[in-house]
């Protein structure tokens, strides 16, 4: 193992020990990938994310190929799905975060009731249909639900996150289970506000003024 790959390990396993240190996941439910060499590093199946090391780490073919002797996350089809076909996408999160998987059993998209969604590509987060987890279906269901959005639910599951980097990737997680807490108080509060497309619209360009641009680039907006 050279020190590229060594170094990159170690930046998917610290990831995935940041989910565990965010609260956004517990046990061995999450997962962290990020594209290297033609191909991609994830977590493995099977270790809880906050115990997860460098050695832990399984490099993992686009064509799905990897050592015997490791066993990659069971949801490695819509890590490499993704990356694959989103040249645009460095790296891949997905957890099981109490609020955004609360909206995901419920088969509920995130509506603009915050200018914030903009960050993650348009004025929704959808939610991808149910599917068994690790399965092409699931894959394929996530594809369509991240067009032109870099996070989605998936129903009865979790969420995705995919951004240039991992750094961005995670703020997108966190950004995302941010919003969806807001969204379940506001809902207990009352009818919340829905911000017009337009709006958002004009949001996501006054993001890229900020660096950032709806395929996740390294700058990020701050709530003001």
């Amino acid at each position: 193992m050279d020190t590229d790959e060594r170094s990159a390990r170690g930046r998917v396993a610290a990831a995935a020990r940041e989910l565990d240190a965010q609260g956004l996941n517990r046990g061995t439910s999450g997962n962290v990938s990020v594209r290297f060499r033609g191909g991609l590093l994830i977590t493995p199946s099977g270790v809880p994310s906050g115990q997860i090391r460098d050695d832990d780490i399984v490099p993992l073919g686009l064509d799905g190929t990897h050592t015997p002797d490791q066993k990659p996350s069971s949801e490695w089809r819509f890590h490499r799905d993704i990356l694959a076909s989103r040249p645009e996408v460095g790296a891949v999160v997905h957890a099981h975060p109490v609020y955004c998987t609360a909206f995901a059993m419920c088969g509920r998209q995130i509506p603009a009731v915050h200018y914030m969604i903009a960050a993650f590509g348009g004025p929704t987060v959808r939610c991808a249909p149910y599917a068994p987890y690790g399965t092409a279906e699931l894959s394929e269901l996530a594809l369509a639900a991240l067009a032109d959005r870099n996070v989605c639910l998936l129903a009865n599951h979790g969420m995705i996150a995919a951004g240039a980097s991992l750094d961005k990737a995670l703020w997108l997680a966190v950004e995302l289970e941010t919003l969806c807490h807001q969204y379940a108080v506001a809902l207990q509060v009352g009818a919340p506000t829905i911000l017009s497309d337009h709006e958002i619209d004009a949001t996501v360009k006054r993001f890229r003024g900020y660096g950032l641009n709806v395929t996740g680039a390294d700058a990020t907006p701050t709530r003001s």
